[in-house]
């Protein structure tokens, strides 16, 4: 028997279950991979909002990657929610020693519109960019990043991301240096239902790199599995409820 995949989630965990590292876990394990996690933060939320953030020790997180690393192995990295820019510094530092696949998303802003990094900490993602596989930006978070321009001219591989954007269709563009840009458009799925997506596609496509897809096969097959699980979402809370991540067939 192939044993699954070993996907490591480096992120903050929520409450509410929707997002962050439960998100990770429901997805990788729902993709056939073996979650391990890495939490950054504990955060008090729901599908209304965050009431409350405290970071983990640089020191903690970095002793979680060691543990799960060192003893159970690693095929690939998802990065999430950071915290600091010490924690963010810690975990480029571990992932440097490592050479596997690693999804960064650049976590910013929760889809209630609560901040979850400030300006050091987004400072300090240009070291994580650089040791990613890829970066998963939406809108503002591309433009926070310095744009599309910026980021190729630094040669950095990302998907933006367009679920955010306006419009009745859903654009993705996957941009990874020296090939010619993937590019996937979809009818948008109309749903308040929509916390969490983020860190499905970005914890579904380090699975699916782990189990050895090519990168444009990964950013596809993640991209089919979010919109099935929004469409079975269970409806959930007041605000931006969570995605149907186990009922997806």
């Amino acid at each position: 028997m192939t044993p699954p995949p070993r996907v490591l989630s480096i992120a903050g965990s929520d409450s509410g279950g929707g997002a962050g590292i439960q998100a990770d876990i429901k997805t990788i394990t729902m993709l056939g991979g073996y979650a391990m996690t890495a939490i950054t933060a504990l955060t008090a939320q729901n599908t209304c909002g965050v009431t409350m953030v405290e970071a983990a020790s640089p020191a903690m997180v970095a002793a979680q990657i060691d543990a799960c690393t060192g003893d159970l192995g690693v095929d690939a990295v998802k990065i999430g929610m950071l915290g600091s820019p010490e924690i963010a510094a810690v975990v480029a530092e571990r992932l440097e020693r490592l050479a596997v696949p690693v999804v960064f998303d650049p976590v910013m802003i929760a889809t209630s519109g609560a901040t979850l990094a400030d300006n050091a900490t987004i400072a300090a993602f240009e070291r994580l960019m650089r040791i990613a596989t890829l970066t998963t930006p939406n809108v503002s978070e591309l433009a926070a990043l310095g744009g599309e321009a910026a980021l190729r001219a630094r040669g950095i591989a990302w998907l933006g991301k367009g679920g955010d954007a306006q419009g009745p269709d859903v654009t993705d563009r996957l941009a990874v240096p020296g090939e010619d840009d993937v590019v996937w458009t979809a009818p948008r799925i109309v749903t308040r239902h929509t916390h969490g997506t983020g860190c499905t596609l970005s914890s579904a496509i380090a699975t699916h790199l782990a189990r050895g897809l090519t990168l444009a096969d990964a950013v596809g097959e993640a991209r089919q599995f979010v919109r099935a699980a929004l469409l079975a979402a269970p409806g959930f809370g007041a605000g931006h409820g969570p995605l149907g991540h186990c009922a997806v067939r």
